[in-house]
């Protein structure tokens, strides 16, 4: 099995995502240290350093589907003029990490804008300010009240249905620096999670949802495919940046969820999410109490 980790044009839904459809998607989120650049052609060049990360899809394929591959960046084997050098580097999922190719820039010349968050999906929406995009919200986002006291309300107004993500796990891997207790996460381990569909203008996201996230050092913005009125659409979402060991949330925050989560999502999720937090509960206070 050959594991390539894409970061620009072949990730799912950009311009090459075609090239890789006969392949088989590894992990939707995983990264790798280097740095992103923006070449001005329409497509990313990662540069190599320790120091950084960049985030992107990794996948399984076959030689024919490499060849591809090695063609559309303008990679040749032992080749002096190449585009872009096929590298292999390690890459991190939240199963774990593995070995896979990668294309780096050759030319000095791709590397011309230095991409912020390491993500190309991420820096090209957030030039569309004027659009919007899908927003797939499965924790306290799910509840009104806060999204009401900050005063976007009005931008949240337009919510298209519960979105099933599927190959995901709901877990509580962000310990608060406010309370030392857990806040939800999304970890991509098999399982699934529903979630509120909202369309919302792509301007919201640096107005209020970034820092109300924090991202991107408690969590960053990515996308996940969802299924939706039984059609699979991209959506953005926060995931927690550095996942630790699962702790119970607080009272208020699970509240928030349960209340966002009641006359939307299935009876059966609900109650499943309701045993995994008072199973979380009854771990820490065993866990404090020794």
């Amino acid at each position: 099995m050959i594991k390539v980790f894409v970061y620009g044009t072949l990730r799912k839904g950009e311009a090459n995502d075609k090239l890789l459809k006969s392949a088989t998607c590894i992990a939707e989120q995983c990264w790798t240290n280097g740095l992103l650049y923006d070449t001005g052609y329409g497509y990313p060049a990662m540069k190599q350093t320790q120091f950084s990360r960049l985030y992107g899809e990794l996948y399984a394929l076959t030689e024919a589907d490499l060849k591809r591959l090695d063609q559309l960046e303008g990679y040749t084997a032992g080749g002096t003029n190449n585009l872009y050098e096929r590298i292999e580097q390690t890459v991190y999922t939240d199963k774990g990490s593995s070995i896979a190719y990668m294309y780096v820039a050759s030319k000095a010349n791709l590397l011309k804008r230095k991409i912020p968050n390491g993500d190309w999906k991420e820096y090209n929406l957030l030039l569309k300010q004027s659009e919007n995009v899908l927003y797939f919200a499965y924790g306290s986002c799910m509840d009104q009240k806060r999204i009401c006291e900050a005063g976007f309300a009005h931008h949240f107004r337009n919510m298209l249905g519960v979105g099933i993500l599927n190959n995901y796990t709901l877990r509580f891997t962000r310990k608060s620096t406010e309370d030392g207790m857990g806040r939800a996460d999304i970890v991509e381990e098999g399982g699934r999670v529903e979630g509120k569909v909202y369309d919302i203008p792509i301007k919201v996201l640096e107005e209020y949802l970034y820092g109300r996230e924090g991202a991107p050092k408690a969590y960053r913005p990515t996308f996940v495919s969802i299924e939706m009125n039984g059609k699979n659409v991209q959506a953005l979402t926060f995931v927690v940046t550095n996942k630790m060991e699962e702790i119970a949330p607080p009272q208020w925050y699970e509240e928030e969820i349960l209340l966002g989560a009641n006359g939307y999502l299935s009876v059966d999720y609900i109650s499943k999410l309701k045993g995994h937090m008072n199973s979380l509960k009854k771990s820490n206070f065993k866990i404090g109490g020794m």
